[in-house]
């Protein structure tokens, strides 16, 4: 009988690769938290490929949605974490706002926007928001 990998099982040693780094929140932050993916990515490929090409660019876009909605709806600093785990990437984005992200209406005649969290939610296999005293965290799981 075979099992499916849980996600607090451990990596070896050899194995665990982690990423942190802090922004402002100013707009240009949105590429540098996709160049910080990238980079850990590219750590991550040279032991561990992916099991698929588009898992890449999965990851590097809702890391980009992440951070540009950090930086359009929480004023002020934000911190991308991603870790390797047995069965993909966790990738945790924390910023200053106490408030949910919600899916909105899309709507092209009034501008962009509002596609940004259901892509998040098509691409992650699991999607969670803990929100605290000084802002929240979005915590997404993606494949690899």
């Amino acid at each position: 009988m075979s099992t499916e990998p849980r996600r607090d099982d451990k990596l070896p040693a050899e194995e665990i690769y982690d990423s942190h780094a802090a922004f402002d929140g100013e707009l240009g932050d949105v590429t540098g938290a996709r160049t910080a993916a990238e980079g850990f990515l590219g750590v991550l490929s040279r032991t561990s490929p992916p099991a698929a090409v588009e898992h890449w660019d999965d990851i590097l876009l809702v890391v980009t949605e992440l951070a540009a909605n950090a930086v359009q709806y929480a004023p002020g600093r934000f911190e991308l974490t991603m870790r390797r785990t047995l069965d993909g990437v966790h990738v945790t984005l924390g910023d200053t706002s106490t408030t949910s992200p919600a899916p909105r209406p899309f709507s092209p005649s009034k501008g962009g926007g509002g596609i940004g969290w259901y892509l998040i939610q098509t691409l992650c296999d699991e999607v969670s928001v803990v929100v605290h005293d000084h802002g929240k965290d979005v915590h997404v799981f993606l494949p690899w």
